[in-house]
């Protein structure tokens, strides 16, 4: 049985979590940008009630057509700043979805990881067991082939002919 077969479900489950982790950075992306743009909107409203021009004089008309421009901007810079913390809090929550979609993705690499490493191992152990008993066959063989020696003893050494006395 192959790798990919032995991994054929974890396989899957790290594809399912690999589109909810983009789809997640996706609207990561889009609630940040969202809020940029809140931001934007409020430093611009912001920028253009704080360079109105003072009301210096002319009649009432004048006043109160001013006074409502700028009532109106402000209103406007106040819905701005309600959206923008909105903004704010749809981007922190995309940010922890993308963060826990990318720890359960990255654990299921892991775990993938880990058990491509045991195959590994486990295969690099027989192959060295194998290679052991090849080895040994080989011993034993050409020790079969040896011309038997008249001296035999445990303690005769090949550097030694005579013998330990």
């Amino acid at each position: 049985m192959s790798a990919r077969d032995l991994d054929r479900g974890m396989r899957a489950v790290e594809r399912v979590r690999a589109v909810r982790e983009r789809d997640s950075r996706i609207g990561l992306q889009q609630a940040l940008t969202e809020r940029e743009q809140r931001r934007a909107r409020v430093a611009a409203l912001t920028e253009q009630l704080a360079s109105s021009p003072a009301w210096e004089e002319g009649d009432a008309t004048s006043f109160r057509a001013r006074r409502d421009a700028v009532l109106a901007i402000g209103a406007a810079a106040g819905v701005a700043t309600d959206q923008l913390g909105a903004a704010q809090r749809i981007a922190d929550s995309a940010q922890a979805h993308w963060s826990t979609d990318k720890a359960r993705l990255s654990a299921v690499e892991s775990l993938l990881a880990n058990r491509a490493e045991a195959r590994r191992v486990e295969r690099a152990h027989r192959e060295a067991v194998e290679l052991d008993d090849i080895a040994a066959q080989l011993w034993s063989r050409a020790q079969a082939s040896l011309p038997v020696s008249t001296v035999s003893s445990p303690t005769c050494s090949p550097l030694d002919p005579q013998g330990a006395r």
